[in-house]
């Protein structure tokens, strides 16, 4: 799945969700589920998302929705195999853009 945020230091929750195209109370749910999200908080209680933050959603995003992963067993595949996983996922994703903007050109031509 490819995402379009714009280049950014922090995200808030709602930017998050629907770049993803899912609800907040998702998100705050995988917040507490799994141990790799922690984004900061400001004075009011606002989560601010970092872009590992945004990555590693992905990652969980891609497990669960696109593979089919249940909560237990995307906790399970993040720790045994996260870095083996994590890169295999980013060259995947960043093929994605790159046929996505080709394809954008190709509609252009």
């Amino acid at each position: 799945m490819h995402i379009d945020l714009p280049e950014k230091r922090y995200y808030s929750i709602g930017e998050v969700a629907k770049a993803f195209g899912v609800n907040t109370s998702l998100i705050r749910f995988w917040e507490k589920e799994f141990d790799v999200i922690k984004p900061k908080k400001n004075a009011k209680g606002n989560r601010k998302f970092t872009p590992q933050d945004v990555k590693n959603l992905q990652f969980i995003y891609h497990l669960v929705k696109e593979r089919g992963f249940t909560l237990e067993g995307a906790k399970t595949h993040l720790k045994e195999e996260r870095q083996k996983s994590l890169n295999t996922f980013e060259i995947i994703s960043k093929l994605e853009g790159i046929k996505a903007q080709l394809l954008k050109i190709k509609t252009q031509l």
